[in-house]
């Protein structure tokens, strides 16, 4: 075996296990990786003289591996392909190339900066009947496109981290670009959640293209039989292909539109089926991976096809999110996701992978950070500073002043106030008084923060407490007005400081008390972590991966 050549496969689940099959058969598959053990020692007995790889990080380390096909689940293909990359890996990534576009453009320039094949699974691009329908298009036998109509429909195969549309769809919008040749202009989507509240379970999406060609694509989990289907109307004839079929798989329909007394009258006539090579799709995709990695030609199906195609999975990820509102593919969504029912007023600064939920009302002018959860009807007023990972309960009220700083807690209905002495008669904008809230601090459920405080680092104010003086770090204050009743390690336990030391049981962080300051004395322990399954990745790193069933 060629080691130019030689592949790696990680996720050996419902589709990986047909990647695992093609490229042994290809005489390319030189190790697997899963997390399901058992699933894992079966495809080895299957196919002899593949090695099973424990952990991702031996697979990506060997020097015998050139190529690494990524079919875990989907929101684990962008860490995954990324880190191969990073190996000097060539990489085939089951569709979609990742779930968000910045993702995908960074693996597509990563790519290309380290001179390595990154290559997406459409597979429908590699489909005879496809290939063929793209050559009908061309030579002008349906004539002027029309419409095209598409419906992807099964019972089962249902997901739990992504909905039926970035399930599905990718397929189908992948071979609609390929035989227009364009990109549309316009995308609006409607759906059904039936089985889960935050998942579609069928949708129905539209497009519009600049040269006036519509399509249309209808995608469902809970169908009571299985239909893959794609009809394009031209103004001379109409091609049906059916990927359920065998001998039927693409037939042409001569129909005809005659205008009689002024009146459209259909000509019907019979359907013509089209010859196809008896080629396995995947077969020829696999083949093209492997050329791609032999001859470093680039691959049909390439990053920046798969940043085409989830441009506009995320337009219509919008459409549907606002109630099939249109949508334009070429405005890149947000990197922060926002309930249709808040409002955000620009400009405003929001860092990625930030929620903002339900009637919630940020102002312009403000900072919000990465990783933040802001719950229903949190008001940031203009100028509100926000630092990381800070989570903000439900009827929360940050106002002109406030800053947070990374991994600050506010609990449901807590209040913050920026004058001492209001009066609705009175303007005091200018009286503004600035509270600080340092790195990690917690404010308990109905708790209150007078203005002009600052509540030190790891402190932990009480519910219902009411602060009107600055609170030390790591100290516990409880009561109205609030007091000092002990201190809090950093993971949220309560200390007991036993001549002036005190170590958390909770975490084994020691902490020194000089002079009422209390510190960690050194080393400081980072805060315990939920265990989760992991495939080793070496160098200290580590990626969670689930099995794709």
């Amino acid at each position: 075996m060629d080691t130019k050549t030689a592949v790696g496969v990680v996720g050996c689940g419902y589709w990986g296990k047909n990647l695992v099959r093609n490229f042994y058969q290809l005489g390319s598959l030189r190790a697997i990786c899963d997390v399901d053990s058992a699933r894992l020692h079966q495809l080895q007995r299957d196919y002899p003289g593949t090695d099973a790889c424990d952990s991702y990080e031996e697979m990506i380390q060997r020097k015998d591996i050139g190529g690494i096909i990524v079919a875990a689940p989907a929101v684990q293909h962008y860490m995954l392909a990324k880190r191969a990359l990073e190996m000097g890996k060539d990489v085939f990534v089951e569709k979609p190339l990742s779930l968000r576009v910045d993702h995908a453009l960074e693996l597509t320039q990563l790519a290309k900066k380290t001179g390595r094949v990154l290559m997406v699974g459409h597979l429908l691009q590699y489909h005879p009947a496809i290939r063929e329908l793209k050559s009908l298009i061309r030579n002008g036998v349906l004539g002027k496109v029309q419409y095209v109509f598409s419906s992807r429909l099964n019972f089962g195969k249902l997901r739990t981290e992504e909905n039926i549309l970035w399930s599905f769809a990718p397929h189908d919008i992948s071979a609609i670009l390929y035989l227009l040749g364009e990109e549309p202009v316009s995308v609006a989507a409607h759906g059904g959640n039936y089985l889960n509240a935050n998942l579609a379970d069928l949708t129905f999406t539209n497009f519009e293209f600049a040269s006036g060609v519509t399509a249309h694509i209808f995608v469902s989990w809970l169908h009571p039989f299985k239909e893959q289907k794609l009809v394009i109307v031209g103004d001379r004839q109409m091609a049906v292909f059916d990927d359920t079929q065998t001998e039927r798989k693409l037939v042409l329909y001569p129909h005809q539109i005659e205008w009689i007394d002024r009146l459209p009258v259909a000509r019907r006539s019979e359907g013509q089926v089209v010859p196809l090579p008896g080629d396995e799709p995947l077969r020829l995709e696999c083949l093209h991976f492997l050329e791609c990695m032999s001859t470093r030609i680039t691959p049909n199906t390439d990053g920046e096809n798969g940043v085409r195609v989830l441009k506009i999975l995320q337009a219509s990820e919008r459409s549907l999110k606002s109630r099939g509102e249109a949508q334009k593919p070429s405005e890149l969504a947000p990197p922060y996701v926002v309930d249709p029912t808040a409002k955000v007023d620009e400009p405003a600064t929001i860092g990625a992978n930030t929620h903002i939920w339900h009637y919630s009302h940020i102002m312009s002018n403000c900072e919000i950070g990465e990783n933040c959860n802001l719950g229903q009807n949190v008001h940031v007023a203009s100028g509100v500073r926000i630092g990381n990972n800070v989570k903000i309960q439900n009827n929360v009220s940050l106002y002109t002043g406030v800053e947070l700083e990374d991994d600050v807690f506010c609990g449901p209905s807590m209040v913050f106030t920026n004058v001492i002495n209001p009066r609705s008669f009175i303007n005091r904008k200018k009286e503004y008084k600035k509270t600080i809230v340092r790195k990690g601090a917690s404010l308990g459920a109905n708790s209150t923060v007078v203005c002009g405080v600052n509540i030190g680092e790891y402190a932990f104010v009480g519910a219902g407490a009411v602060v009107t003086h600055d609170v030390p770090a790591y100290a516990l204050v409880v009561g109205t007005p609030a007091r000092q009743i002990g201190w809090m390690c950093r993971c949220g336990e309560r200390l007991v400081i036993t001549e002036g030391r005190a170590s958390c049981e909770a975490c084994d962080q020691a902490y020194e008390l000089t002079d009422n300051i209390l510190s960690p004395a050194e080393p400081t322990l980072a805060v315990p972590e939920p265990l989760r399954p992991s495939f080793t990745m070496g160098n200290g790193h580590s990626l969670s991966i689930t099995a794709n069933p």
